[in-house]
């Protein structure tokens, strides 16, 4: 029988993938909030207690982060104490009725409790064994603890990042935990995408150094073909001119980029400097990059004469990317961050929470959230019940005994 569009559109793409999430804080979770938004069944192991530790980071609502609400979406989260036998028996269990597994502890912790990858390959062969670490499985540093601010920083990311001749600067964010997160789940799809063909599981080694050396464009070549080292900037790109930040008379901060050759003609005379505009000196990007002191002045003392929206709306006259600098309330306010759906609203505990949603968007098989990050423990019933077939009175004990 054919399905109509409205029953496929119900459909995600990782519908029927059972993902076993023993990830704490963000690369892990990340990853696995990535898979359980697009349809796989996500189980989350928390130890028993207070469970993840990032359900009390930051802003908290009735003693829970509202961070987690949205990191959390989707998953099953139950407890099992990792730190006895019988936890990691059953976690073995689960592991071996799974797809996936997620883990981002330091290398060797998972062999020592007897659940590294060796110990699947016959239980369950299929298995996409997904590791995240801040060095990797291999090599002089992998013992090493890999937080994301290290990673970022001997990766090359940071370096580029800043005043010229002041510390690098850090991007208010956990980035390095959210592109391995993003890495760890491409490499999962393709990993399932293998299978198919090859009929066998293989492990997903990612490093969160290596997921933010993977963004360095050009910085390796241009060293060893150059000789080049690339340096910190500011608010401008090495050798891209004009793009940057001004600030206008309002006190706002506008983003223009006018590193095109007839967009920067036109960026001039919506500027009022045609005569900047004809200039053969900034007819090309290399003349531009040599100039880019003359021009970002100029272009720094029309802003700061008139308001923001302003100028704004100028540079749009002249179809000249450019745009605001929002903060949270912008975003949350702009019809076309709502047009897109970029926003959707969960319940917690009889409230409603706006949380972002996730890309991409796929036209036929969308990602979604169905419920916001859930109360410690609160799939432990289901979980133990429906795949481990342990009834009531064996959840009991295994309460007491603070396995799970």
């Amino acid at each position: 029988m054919s399905k109509n569009n409205s029953d496929l559109i119900n459909i995600k793409p990782l519908s029927g993938f059972r993902v076993i999430e023993l990830g704490q804080l963000l690369a892990g979770p990340f990853s696995g909030a990535l898979l359980a938004y697009f349809g796989a069944e996500v189980i989350k192991i928390e130890p028993p207690g207070k469970g993840d530790p990032l359900r009390n980071w930051r802003v908290l609502d009735d003693g829970t982060s509202l961070w987690w609400r949205s990191l959390g979406r989707n998953k099953k989260c139950i407890t099992i104490n990792l730190k006895k036998q019988k936890g990691r028996d059953l976690v073995r269990q689960l592991i071996d009725g799974a797809d996936v597994l997620i883990e981002n502890f330091r290398p060797g912790k998972m062999e020592s409790w007897s659940l590294g990858p060796e110990h699947f390959k016959k239980s369950n062969p299929n298995l996409i064994y997904t590791r995240i670490s801040g060095y990797g499985q291999t090599g002089p540093y992998s013992h090493k603890p890999g937080f994301a601010s290290v990673c970022e920083g001997i990766s090359g990311f940071r370096y580029v990042n800043g005043i010229p001749g002041e510390a690098p600067i850090r991007p208010n964010l956990s980035i390095g935990d959210s592109i391995a997160g993003l890495h760890a789940a491409f490499g999962i799809v393709l990993s399932l995408l293998s299978r198919k063909t090859s009929g066998t599981g293989q492990v997903v080694d990612v490093a969160l150094y290596e997921a933010m050396f993977n963004l360095l464009e050009g910085v390796i070549p241009e060293y060893d073909g150059a000789g080049v080292i690339r340096e910190p900037s500011g608010t401008t790109v090495t050798g891209i001119a004009p793009t940057n930040i001004y600030r206008c008379v309002d006190k706002k901060y506008i983003v223009i980029g006018g590193n095109g050759d007839s967009i920067f003609k036109r960026l001039m005379i919506a500027a009022g400097r045609p005569d900047m505009a004809e200039d053969e000196r900034f007819s090309n990007n290399s003349g531009r990059v040599k100039y880019e002191e003359e021009i970002d002045d100029a272009l720094s003392c029309w802003c700061k004469k008139q308001i923001s929206t302003k100028v704004l709306e100028t540079l749009d006259l002249y179809d000249v990317p450019s745009g605001p600098i929002y903060n949270a309330e912008d975003m949350i306010h702009d019809p076309h961050f709502i047009e897109r759906g970029l926003f959707e609203s969960v319940k917690v505990k009889n409230k409603l929470l706006k949380i972002p949603s996730m890309a991409p968007k796929l036209s036929k098989t969308p990602g979604s959230t169905s419920w916001a990050g859930p109360e410690i423990g609160s799939f432990n019933k289901e979980i133990f019940e429906n795949i481990l077939g342990m009834d009531a009175s064996n959840q009991k004990t295994l309460k007491n005994e603070g396995v799970i």
